[in-house]
């Protein structure tokens, strides 16, 4: 195999593929990286086992043929080396790496490709297609909230199903749950609940753009997701997803709405001063008027009050300040609403005005 290819196209890819490898055993294949030149395109995979990688890039094929190298140390060579055009070329079972401006030449040790896993196909027909912007949005309203209690795996990842004409997304640990859903518009293939790890997940968040479509099939035991020259495919969790339905409160009849900015920045300041064992904070509140406050027993108090739109009677609650923080952090409206029934009870945090998507939060105990 002999190949010549721009440094900057190659690095992106190289890149990506190096986020998906777990292992960092020289010795194992997995933390190789598959490339194979041919028909002046260069085919790169990369894979953990649970889940895989493929993409290609233009390059100048000299001689066709397939390697795999050491992703960390390829990938550091790479970044080592400024932009221009390099030569690859495998010598016997290795790969020889020499940039065509520079008197310098790299020699990395390799796998045979034989010894690559094989990656499991799809066909075309069962790919279903949607914005990726829509995609990507229903990531970031939910992955936050997955839990990382192992012994509850059923929750490790984010719930995905088709709901008539929609999708849906949710996610939860157990104390707040995160939700949203979108048309599914024409094409949509059916499909039964599935649980996607979040590494996948986070992977199309950091690299598929806004613009245009993404695909993505689904069957019993894996999805696959394709935008680009990418296409990514992962092993889904098994097991029952809860019954998320049941914790939607039907109805809530207290509400108020704050800045979020506001409010974001005045849980920055409160939990310089929280328990971090609890990350309790307490919210207060009286019409116009919401206090936010915490208290860490050895140390002080920290109390912060801004506006808010309320009329009801003075109520006081308790929440962990991440489980707000979060979804405000993701929101991007300038007003966001709270509604509850009782203190000690779910509260719902939504968009002004409401959209797709909303978070449901478990109040802690006040003292």
């Amino acid at each position: 195999m002999r190949f010549n290819c721009e440094r900057s196209v190659l690095l992106k890819e190289i890149s990506i593929a190096q986020e998906i490898i777990s292992s960092k055993n020289a010795m194992s294949i997995l933390s190789n990286i598959y490339l194979e030149a041919n028909n002046d395109t260069l085919y790169i995979k990369a894979t953990d086992i649970k889940v895989n990688f493929e993409t290609k890039v233009p390059v100048i094929v000299r001689e066709p043929g397939s390697i795999t190298v050491f992703g960390e140390k390829f990938l550091g060579i790479l970044n080592s080396i400024p932009d221009g055009e390099l030569e690859f070329e495998q010598d016997d079972m290795k790969i020889v790496i020499r940039p065509a401006f520079k008197k310098i030449r790299f020699q990395l040790k390799s796998i045979d490709s034989d010894k690559f896993p094989e990656f499991p196909a799809v066909r075309e027909d069962e790919f279903f297609e949607m914005p990726v912007r829509e995609f990507k949005d229903m990531i970031l309203q939910t992955v936050f909230a997955i839990s990382d209690d192992e012994t509850r795996y059923f929750m490790n990842g984010v719930f995905f199903e088709k709901q008539e004409n929609t999708i849906v997304m949710v996610a939860t640990d157990g104390r707040r749950l995160a939700y949203i859903k979108k048309e599914a518009g024409n094409g949509i293939k059916d499909f039964t609940g599935v649980i996607i790890p979040p590494k996948i997940l986070n992977i199309i968040t950091k690299r598929a753009g806004d613009e245009g479509l993404i695909s993505i099939s689904v069957t019993d035991k894996l999805i696959f997701v394709r935008f680009g020259s990418y296409l990514l495919s992962s092993v889904l969790i098994e097991g029952q997803f809860p019954n998320y339905s049941k914790v939607i409160p039907e109805r809530q009849t207290f509400s108020f709405s704050v800045d979020r900015l506001e409010m974001l920045d005045a849980l920055k300041r409160v939990s310089l001063l929280v328990e971090q064992k609890s990350r309790r904070v307490y919210l207060g509140l009286e019409p116009g008027i919401i206090s936010v406050s915490s208290e860490e027993s050895e140390l002080g108090i920290a109390r912060e009050e801004i506006s808010c739109k309320y009329e009801g009677e003075k109520v006081s609650m308790a929440l962990n300040y991440r489980y707000i923080e979060e979804p405000f952090k993701v929101m991007s409206e300038n007003e966001i609403s709270v509604h509850f029934t009782e203190p000690t009870r779910a509260i719902t945090i939504k968009p002004v005005p409401e959209k797709d998507f909303f978070h449901i939060v478990m109040p802690m105990q006040l003292d």
